[in-house]
């Protein structure tokens, strides 16, 4: 459904939720293999000439932009591992109405180019980062290369870039870690945000049942950080937030296996070989890559983009039900771009 705000179209799911946000993952390529995210030989990639070409992404975004999309979040895989991306991103940068672009990254191949953020457009970033311990970081993303990532972090600091440390909570490997890598949101970052493993890894297997879940994450915290209270919640937010006293930053709790946050999505998801998930939990909408190859015009692009948005899941839950191959584990997050 489309409404007119303004005098511009905003995409209305059919559940009332307006759509104003995309995550973009531009490659499935990564280059650590964090356990839950996909397998340690890797995955089989897909070949180069299926990857929707920067061409293509920036004709949708574009397209969105008319429809009222004004957030856009660059995932991957590893975002920077595809060549020609800061090109790219100037370009969006370019685009009407979209007037926020942020990404996600691993912190290992970008520290050269942090101080091109600002200039390129980027308003803030998601770093992932599981661990401040050495070699629990290489249990969990099989590569010694933690020193790179926390040089990223200082690099963004430094650079005045918004930064938000993306952590997942994995039982028996790195709860150890949380209230260290909270403690960064005393004085460096702006938020620390505690995730929920998801099923996501590539594999057969769902988190362990005795996974920490959002609840016991908090009642961890709040054990370490008595006085902290819960900020309000904002339409279209995934993480639930905490201030802590003197500290500067913010500490954040996202359900993203419970999926307590459904009912406020505001998101559409593209992977790399153009496919619309209008959920991160479905099998895919259709493929806008294949629609643009058959000579679609931007109206009928539109169109197709419109139907799926009318046609949502009320919840992940409902989503993953719906899905033709059972249960989501068998897809790689690298695929799918969070």
């Amino acid at each position: 459904m489309v409404e007119k705000n303004n005098h511009k179209e905003v995409l209305i799911d059919n559940h009332g939720r307006r759509i104003n946000y995309l995550r973009l993952a531009v490659t499935d390529r990564c280059n650590l293999r964090c356990f839950y995210c996909m397998p340690e030989e890797g995955i089989k990639y897909v070949d180069r000439l299926d990857l929707m070409t920067y061409e293509e992404m920036l004709r949708l975004i574009r397209i969105l932009a008319e429809m009222g999309v004004n957030k856009l979040r660059i995932t991957g895989g590893e975002p920077f591992v595809r060549k020609g991306l800061k090109g790219f991103i100037e370009k969006i940068h370019a685009t009407p109405g979209m007037e926020d672009i942020r990404l996600t990254t691993n912190g290992t191949v970008s520290q050269s180019l942090i101080k091109d953020f600002r200039r390129m457009g980027i308003r803030g970033v998601n770093l992932s980062l599981d661990t401040l311990d050495k070699e629990r970081f290489f249990a969990i993303t099989r590569r010694d290369v933690l020193p790179g990532v926390l040089e990223s972090l200082q690099a963004l600091q430094d650079a005045g870039i918004p930064t938000k440390v993306n952590t997942v909570v994995m039982a028996g490997r790195n709860t150890a870690d949380i209230i260290s890598l909270a403690e960064l949101a005393r004085e460096q970052v702006q938020e620390v945000r505690f995730i929920e493993e998801m099923p996501f890894n590539g594999g057969a297997s769902r988190p362990d049942p005795e996974n920490w879940d959002h609840l016991r994450i908090l009642s961890h915290l709040m054990e370490n950080y008595p006085g902290m209270t819960p900020e309000p919640v904002s339409f279209g937010d995934t993480a639930v937030r905490y201030q802590v006293p003197g500290f500067k930053g913010k500490l954040g709790i996202i359900a993203a296996y419970s999926r307590t946050f459904c009912g406020s999505c505001n998101r559409l998801r593209l992977t790399p070989t153009g496919t619309v998930k209008t959920c991160l939990y479905d099998s895919g909408v259709f493929n806008i890559r294949d629609l643009m190859r058959q000579g679609a015009t931007d109206e009928q692009v539109g169109i197709a983009i419109r139907d799926a948005v009318g046609h949502r899941a009320r919840n992940g839950f409902e989503a993953e039900k719906n899905q033709q191959f059972h249960g989501p584990a068998r897809e790689s997050m690298s695929t799918i771009g969070g």
